[in-house]
């Protein structure tokens, strides 16, 4: 169940701190619609890095539709490895 709480609640930051965990945010509402989410940080850096992954492979597959895809074979050349 989401831990959601009014922004006022930051008044006693520490109480708000202590209801946050990884998986767990804290959403805060301001005037009763949701404004603010409190992640952990260990969280946060995980879906950055989440994004930031999505971001690249995006980027690969539009490379790929416009440049044509590379085989195992040239990509093991190119690394200067063998598939055996």
């Amino acid at each position: 169940m989401p831990n959601i709480k009014p922004v006022s609640d930051l008044r006693n930051y520490n109480e708000v701190l202590r209801d946050i965990a990884v998986g767990e945010p804290v959403f805060l509402t301001k005037n009763g619609r949701g404004r603010y989410a409190i992640v952990d940080m260990e969280e946060y850096e995980r879906t950055h890095a989440t994004i930031k992954l999505l971001s690249e492979l995006a980027k690969g597959e539009k490379s790929g539709k416009e440049k044509g895809w590379l085989s195992l074979e040239d990509i093991e050349a190119g690394l200067g490895i063998s598939g055996d």
